[in-house]
């Protein structure tokens, strides 16, 4: 008997190791066998190293965008804009801030989030092959190995990584923001440390290898402007035509409109430029980011209503036109069309 309970012992321990665990112990004890043992105690401890993996990633998941937001949000982005001693301006730009702040906080949010699944994954995929029984000693060393021999085959897709890592990092452009790449501009759709993913005015999505981006327009960072260049003919009086343009300005600021939201007193520049059919005055207008060709597009409608109730004419270009008939008369007996701004007469 003794015999028999110390062979067990040894199956047992052949099975289970020397610390066996009760489901291993029962297992064995129910069906005598060491390598159903074996394999009952390896897969519930491969079934429970899974159930945690999930449930850590689940909790990252969840976790992320908030730790992200600890760590990226700034003060003033946190800070309340509700103060009675701030003006105005500093109230927006402290709004402007914070969403800026948010932005931010999801492009960090979902690399941070990306990165660490994809460490617990690996980390649970060794745990699991340790459990099977695999030596993970030379599978470690031949992935070293592998890894340099990849690292020089890869170079393209590292510097990838280390660029999209310095995007995320200098706050270059997030989710949200309309950039010029170059290549491709648009509004960005996902940024990761590999690619950026944006959509342009078409509807056409770009994915954009982030080592591939030499320099960044960002359009809608913090604030964006709208730059109007209105042409009037050369007999307008400038200053009606400039008081004009500040009133409908000024009109369109009060309003308020949420989608066209301008956030400082919009200002006249004065003449731009002398035109060959007209003179040019410049209306800028500093509104919420990405609102600035909405803003843009109702003040020119505005504006060209105004302007006809002022009778200021918008020029359109002139051209003189000499039509020489085929009779054998000279240049000088040629007839002459002139076609002025407003419909004007023709002269033979």
């Amino acid at each position: 008997m003794l015999a028999q309970d110390v062979l067990a012992q040894q199956q047992l321990s052949e099975a289970c190791g020397g610390d066996p665990s009760w489901l291993c112990q029962l297992v064995f004890e129910q069906t005598e066998m060491t390598w159903v043992a074996s394999i009952a105690d390896r897969g519930a401890r491969a079934v429970l190293v899974l159930v945690l993996a999930w449930v850590v990633v689940r909790v990252i998941r969840r976790q992320g965008p908030k730790l992200a937001n600890a760590m990226a949000t700034s003060r003033e982005a946190v800070a309340r804009t509700d103060e009675t001693d701030l003006t105005d301006q500093q109230r927006i730009d402290l709004t402007l801030r914070a969403e800026r702040a948010r932005q931010r906080t999801q492009t960090i949010g979902a690399v941070l989030t990306s990165v660490l699944a994809g460490l617990v994954w690996f980390l649970t995929a060794l745990l699991i092959l340790d459990l099977a029984g695999v030596n993970l000693a030379p599978l470690i060393a031949s992935a070293g190995v592998a890894g340099i021999a990849i690292g020089f085959g890869a170079q393209k897709m590292v510097s990838d990584f280390f660029a999209g890592l310095f995007i995320v990092l200098e706050d270059q452009y997030g989710v949200g923001d309309v950039v010029d790449l170059g290549d491709a501009s648009g509004t960005v759709e996902q940024v990761n440390l590999r690619v950026t993913r944006l959509r342009d005015v078409n509807g056409v999505v770009w994915y954009v290898p982030n080592s591939e981006i030499q320099r960044v327009g960002n359009m809608s960072q913090l604030w964006s402007r709208a730059v109007l260049d209105i042409d009037v003919s050369y007999d307008t009086d400038l200053d009606e035509a400039s008081r004009i343009l500040k009133e409908e300005a000024d009109r369109l600021w009060h309003e308020r409109l949420p989608d066209m939201s301008i956030i400082d007193e919009p200002e006249v520049w004065g003449v731009e430029r002398f035109g060959a059919d007209g003179i040019t005055i410049r209306l800028v207008i500093k509104t919420e980011p990405i609102e600035q060709w909405k803003t843009a597009r109702e003040l020119r409608r505005r504006i060209k209503v105004a302007f006809d109730q002022a009778s200021i004419e918008i020029p359109f270009p002139q051209r003189t036109v000499w039509v020489k008939n085929d009779t054998g008369h000279t240049a000088a007996d040629a007839t002459v069309v002139d076609t002025p701004a407003s419909g004007g007469e023709t002269a033979d």
